[in-house]
């Protein structure tokens, strides 16, 4: 665990010395940010494993930056990211997730729960998926290179998107309740909503679906959860 390197960005000196102090003795490396300036061009040069970022930041806020790393090229762009913030309210999170989050914390935290949930994005980011190229209509899934390409053009996808749309791609015409789903692809699911499911079916959907309103690969079955259709041509 010695070549894991935690971006953090937080404004608050004694929060960050409480989150540095944590996932230190966890075996983490760490380096802070009071502000975001500079953390994409650090991180475009030295990438870390994951970025721990608080919302309300000088110099910018956290959700720009997430946007700004989502957009910032195929490697740097699946980096897990999670949220620490006072911004408490569901709409809070969901907006935190769909911006591209792996995961959203609250202020005040238990520092054992934060190493916990950093842990459990890790596994679920970083563990390989086995060798394996779906072609499904107008989609190509392609697991050793992790890229996905809709209708011939590459499509920028957070490791948990990706890793959803892999699982539900494998499995063409079944149903799948929102539980199996966090079972199967977040599998720690201790800290995770089956609300979740729905706002990367939502993102999914926006980059896979010619129009996202009418799927047609990812289909609601209303009252059960999800199932992934091969469009006849």
């Amino acid at each position: 665990m010695n070549n894991y390197r935690i971006f953090v960005v937080e404004d608050d000196v004694d929060i960050s010395r409480l989150v540095r102090h944590n996932l230190e003795a966890a075996g983490y490396r760490v380096r802070s940010f009071p502000t975001t300036s500079g953390v994409l061009m650090d991180a475009q040069k030295d990438r870390p494993c994951l970025f721990l970022l608080d919302i309300m930041v000088p110099g910018g806020d956290g959700l720009e930056l997430c946007r700004q790393i989502r957009q910032a090229g195929a490697l740097l762009s699946m980096t897990p990211i999670i949220f620490l913030t006072a911004k408490t309210t569901e709409v809070d999170r969901i907006l935190g997730l769909e911006m591209g989050a792996d995961d959203y914390i609250t202020k005040p935290f238990s520092p054992r729960e934060l190493v916990a949930r950093v842990k459990a994005v890790l596994r679920r980011c970083e563990n390989p998926l086995p060798p394996d190229v779906i072609n499904a209509g107008d989609l190509q899934i392609d697991t050793a290179a992790m890229t996905l390409n809709v209708r011939g053009n590459s499509a920028v996808t957070t490791a948990t998107e990706f890793r959803l749309l892999h699982y539900l791609a494998q499995h063409p015409g079944r149903v799948f309740t929102r539980d199996q789903l966090l079972d199967a692809v977040w599998r720690d699911t201790t800290f995770v909503s089956p609300r979740s499911v729905d706002v990367y079916v939502r993102k999914l959907r926006e980059k896979i679906e010619t129009n996202p309103e009418k799927p047609q690969y990812l289909k609601t079955v209303r009252g059960t959860g999800y199932r992934f259709e091969v469009p006849k041509q």
